[in-house]
């Protein structure tokens, strides 16, 4: 398959990011990997994804912080991100759906 979409995954969790890898590419998508936020960042400015799975709980740079600067960036703003995230509190699920703005 010559066009496959490409979707980047900015995890802390490597073998995260190797799971997900395994499952979208058995669906025919070419899934990157970063690890952190800061490599994350760098990988969207590199890559320019077709989507992005973003982890919000990062030790380095935290998956907001990823979002805000990726979204301050004419050339990046209209990647669509899904948020991939362990946290289940309230708060964070409508932290998460201001996302879509």
């Amino acid at each position: 398959m010559a066009n496959k979409r490409r979707i980047l995954c900015i995890e802390d969790e490597p073998e995260m990011i190797d799971l997900i890898r395994l499952i979208l590419e058995r669906k025919g998508f070419e899934v990157l990997g970063a690890v952190g936020g800061q490599e994350g960042i760098e990988s969207i400015r590199r890559e320019k994804p077709d989507l992005i799975l973003l982890d919000l709980m990062m030790p380095d740079v935290d998956g907001w912080e990823v979002y805000r600067q990726m979204k301050a960036d004419e050339a990046l703003q209209h990647i669509p991100v899904v948020v991939v995230t362990a946290k289940a509190q309230s708060i964070d699920k409508c932290w998460g759906c201001t996302l879509r703005k």
